[in-house]
């Protein structure tokens, strides 16, 4: 009976063999394609639902380790959330291949893109550490910074107005927000949301606006940047990315805008987006009261990919002559290059 059963059990064994191999065959052709690098430009548009909803045409993709991407249709174009293969948690947020997130649900602490990190720098800053703030997201995309502010400054109330319903509804059942999180999200246009937001409400605004990767118009003006003002309490801050590249006639146009309305205002960027050598993300920080530059300057100094902060004379001189714009001749940001992210 034995010297029977060993063919069949080697039969079973070569059968079982050719199955892994064209398992393995089809998670290979699945995991073709490259993943976008770049800016980090910010998210699109600016919801609710909850995941019961599901966002239209999700399925899985490439697979990546033992975890497979995640696409759907949004407002924003094809999403999807690739895996991370460095860390067992973490996702990016891809729209139509431009990265736009970045998100580690073991360590939102972590910040991946370096725009994002230099966000966190004026986040830390802005009050003593640990202490709730109330926070205005405009633009939500995969709620990285609401993330870190609800981990470094627990029981901090913050609303995110995010006008992609399905986006809102793809990140919340595939990446859900931790449990007590204080985090309001609106189904508004930016502007709008900020509209209904009570004066002084806010200790710091932050705009990550971007649809089809470029800033919607109606957010670029002098008109919008004094209605966020107005929410910010006397001594809150307003931060911005804002994606641009040479001649960088729309980020000195955007420094205008903001220097009209508040007068302290900061820039960090890495030297060669400052220099016009290519396109790339700039953080605008502004406040009614003085900022702390040197210490801005410091971290952004040491971050991996060192930036450089500009502030007082050196960004007026940076500005060079550009004129504030007013919602009557407000253009939508640039579109980025077609190697802005390459593979």
């Amino acid at each position: 009976m034995a010297r029977e059963r060993a063919p069949r059990a080697k039969q079973q064994k070569q059968a079982k063999q050719k199955q892994q191999k064209q398992a393995e065959q089809q998670r290979s052709k699945r995991g073709k394609g490259s993943l976008p690098g770049g800016t980090g430009t910010g998210t699109g548009t600016d919801g609710g639902g909850g995941p019961e909803d599901g966002a239209v045409g999700r399925g899985r993709s490439r697979r990546r380790g033992d975890r497979e991407s995640v696409v759907a249709d949004v407002g924003g174009g094809r999403a999807e959330l690739v895996p991370d293969p460095d860390r067992p948690r973490a996702w990016t947020l891809l729209i139509d291949g431009a990265p736009q997130s970045h998100v580690d649900l073991d360590d939102p602490e972590h910040l991946g893109f370096e725009y994002q990190r230099r966000i966190g720098h004026a986040i830390d800053l802005l009050a003593p550490p640990g202490r709730p703030l109330r926070v205005l997201h405009l633009g939500g995309g995969a709620f990285t910074l609401a993330r870190y502010v609800a981990a470094t400054r627990p029981r901090s109330t913050q609303q995110i107005a995010e006008r992609d319903e399905a986006l809102v509804r793809l990140v919340r059942a595939e990446l859900p927000l931790a449990s007590g999180v204080r985090v309001r999200v609106r189904s508004m246009d930016a502007r709008e949301a900020l509209g209904a937001v009570p004066d002084g409400w806010a200790d710091l605004v932050i705009a990550d606006v971007f649809s089809g990767a470029r800033t919607p118009a109606h957010l670029t003006s002098v008109e919008y940047v004094a209605e966020v003002r107005r929410v910010l309490t006397p001594g809150g801050w307003y931060t911005a990315n804002i994606a641009d590249g040479p001649p960088l006639t729309y980020l000195r146009g955007q420094i205008a805008t903001v220097r009209d309305v508040f007068p302290e205002t900061a820039l960090i960027a890495e030297p060669g987006v400052l220099r016009g050598r290519r396109f790339g993300n700039a953080v605008l920080v502004a406040a009614a009261l003085p900022l702390p530059v040197p210490e801005l300057g410091r971290r952004a100094a040491t971050d991996p990919q060192g930036a450089r902060i500009e502030h007082g004379t050196a960004l007026r001189d940076f500005t060079a002559g550009a004129l504030p714009v007013r919602d009557a001749t407000a253009r939508d940001s640039p579109r980025p290059p077609v190697n802005a992210f390459p593979g």
